[in-house]
């Protein structure tokens, strides 16, 4: 999967920041891609207005063919990708719990479970809580990224195909 595909249930979920995409769009062109309005977004600097950049990004995806998401895929991603990262080391714990940008539907049983659990995270947490949310939410992770079959459509490595 190539990025500017990847991108798609970021950007739905809101974790690409609007700066991010002129970059973006010079890499789907380095990659092959070609579209005016990718063309366009690519010149864009990144202190460009935010609603033009989101807007050319939107036309460059459907000149491409490349379909949005809907919300709740995004939001599935979003879990998933927190689950892999927690797993994997590359997100810490209070990562995961401040990750949650968006609301989300969780559709499995262990999806809804490290949602549950994630959402529990509060900075007022007393450090014998904190340790025990945390223990409750790697768990939940390795449940999750034991079953899903997300993780290799949104490009996380290491996870089983579907």
């Amino acid at each position: 999967m190539d990025r500017l595909q990847f991108s798609t249930w970021q950007y739905v979920a809101e974790i690409l920041p609007a700066e991010e995409l002129p970059m973006l769009a010079a890499h789907a062109l380095v990659d092959g891609r070609d579209s005016p309005a990718l063309r366009e977004l690519a010149g864009l600097p990144r202190r460009s207005n935010p609603a033009e950049v989101r807007d050319l990004y939107v036309l460059a995806l459907r000149e491409l063919g490349i379909p949005l998401p809907d919300e709740e895929t995004a939001g599935r991603c979003l879990l998933v990708t927190l689950a892999f990262g927690l797993v994997h080391d590359e997100l810490s714990p209070k990562d995961v719990g401040n990750g949650l940008s968006m609301t989300v539907t969780a559709r499995t049983w262990e999806e809804t479970r490290f949602l549950s659990v994630a959402a529990d995270y509060s900075e007022w947490l007393e450090p014998d809580e904190l340790a025990g949310w945390e223990k409750e939410l790697r768990t939940a992770a390795h449940s999750l990224v034991a079953v899903t079959d997300l993780g290799p459509s949104i490009g996380v490595p290491g996870a089983r195909s579907g």
